[in-house]
């Protein structure tokens, strides 16, 4: 019956070809009869007309449903993609940092991000330990650590240690023991959450190793964080123990060498950056696409936003060195640097190069252009991206990083002015880490995406085309 049916669908439509065949041929010969002999024999408009949405009408039925299928198919581009297995991902050219599923893909990235996070607010807390003068109250370290005194005796021994270094003779001098259990606590804290970040990085890597999640290129990344991470612990001693000499001069406050400072807070952000820009590539295998024209919005914007990053990343670094000078505590005034726009001072140190990392006028001024600069330079990227087709995601992300530039400049601005209170310099150092994150995830957003993804890209911007039979 099927076959009789098959049959008979056959026979209509080779019907339909051959009228609309012989209604062509005559519609031809009527045209040049036409030619030939004026308008004699001449066909009708409306005949025309109806001939044409004849054979449309045919041409649509006659449409293979598979051809339906295709295109509807190729609506779906990075979907497709992005939720199919690990195998036919990588057959498709997309190479997942995670195996095993969408389900390991969520478990890790959550993991990932909750040790960002845990290093965000590490680094906010070294803030309040260095804003608070707490840094210098443990004399001694030990990378597995060791448990805070229990008893009144060994309170008293810890802050007799503490007695003898140059912060207590010079800056802490009478200071009670109830004053110093304070700043020991407040260094504690932040040796023991870094070491806690160890022991929450550590055991869920191994854990998904074990169970085969992690591929070979993301283990190799995540170990080299895991080396920083570990080293971060020396060189944050090593920064302590430049606070724990004797100053050269009897008119200097003892405190950490900026270089060290600077080394220690550097890493950090390395240590941060790498675990954020991990995690969005776990759980964001491709960029958020539509069609070849926001790739191509989103490649402008990429070339524009690498040079910001740069300069967002060398104000924080620059911040750093003006916490390590305590050049926040000078010039309290803006925009002039108290009655001048630049101190005669800047550059009193030999030899010249040295004035840029320890004199407190240019370290200040420096930091002042440097972030100038970057509001400026965020505020240009966002004009400029207002003249490109982008994804409304990358758009959104640049109106964010430009309204969080201007609350950094706010944060630090207000510091300055009011003589670097502890609540706002803290909230000034989150907000540089904060900054960072939104350009972080920016320059993710709009990186290139696979081969696979521009091809199915190019396959949708292509009209299908269909026989007319």
């Amino acid at each position: 019956m099927f076959a009789a049916s098959r049959l008979g669908s056959l026979f209509r439509r080779s019907k339909h070809a051959t009228l609309i065949s012989e209604l062509r041929s005559f519609s031809r010969v009527s045209n040049e009869s036409t030619l030939l002999s004026g308008s004699r024999f001449s066909v009708p408009e409306h005949f025309d007309r109806c001939l044409s949405r004849f054979t449309y009408f045919q041409a649509f039925k006659s449409f293979p449903k598979n051809l339906v299928t295709h295109s509807t198919r190729r609506m779906s581009t990075t979907a497709a993609i992005l939720n199919s297995t690990t195998s036919e991902a990588t057959s498709s050219g997309l190479r997942l940092l995670v195996t095993k599923g969408p389900h390991a893909q969520k478990a890790v990235g959550i993991w990932l991000f909750g040790c960002a996070a845990w290093v965000f607010c590490l680094v906010v807390l070294g803030g309040i330990t260095r804003l608070t003068r707490s840094g210098l109250s443990m004399t001694d370290w030990k990378f597995t650590g060791t448990l805070p005194p229990l008893t009144q005796e060994e309170w008293v021994c810890e802050f007799e240690k503490y007695q003898r270094s140059p912060e207590y003779k010079r800056i802490n001098k009478g200071m009670s023991i109830e004053d110093f259990k304070f700043i020991y606590w407040m260094e504690y804290a932040h040796r023991m959450w870094g070491r806690g970040l160890g022991l929450a990085f550590a055991f869920p890597f191994a854990y998904f190793i074990a169970k085969g999640y992690i591929t070979r290129q993301l283990g190799l990344r995540l170990s080299a964080l895991f080396a920083l991470g570990g080293g971060q612990g020396l060189i944050g001693w090593w920064m302590v123990k430049s606070g724990l000499e004797e100053p050269k001069s009897e008119w200097v406050q003892p405190r950490v060498s900026p270089y060290r400072l600077a080394t220690h807070l550097t890493s950090a952000f390395v240590i941060y950056s790498g675990i954020l820009w991990t995690a969005l590539s776990v759980v964001m295998p491709e960029p958020p696409s539509g069609s070849l024209n926001w790739v191509h919005g989103a490649t402008k914007i990429r070339r524009l936003a690498l040079p910001v990053s740069f300069i967002v990343g060398l104000t924080a670094v620059s911040g750093a060195f003006v916490a390590g000078n305590d050049a926040g505590h000078a010039y309290n005034t803006f925009p002039k640097m108290g009655d001048v726009w630049v101190p005669d001072d800047i550059f009193n140190m030999e030899p010249l190069i040295r004035n840029f990392f320890e004199n407190t006028s240019l370290v200040q001024l420096n930091h002042r252009i440097l972030a100038t600069t970057t509001l400026s330079a965020v505020g240009a990227l966002w004009l400029a991206s207002r003249r490109i087709n982008l994804h409304p995601a990358v758009q959104s992300l640049i109106g964010s990083t430009l309204g969080m530039a201007a609350l950094q400049v706010t944060l630090g601005l207000s510091t300055l002015l009011m003589y670097v209170p502890t609540s706002l310099a803290s909230a000034h150092q989150a907000g540089a880490l904060t900054m960072l994150s939104l350009m972080i995830l920016l320059v993710h957003t709009v990186r290139k995406p696979s081969p696979a993804l521009l091809k199915s890209l190019a396959s949708v911007s292509k009209p299908p085309t269909a026989k007319v039979l």
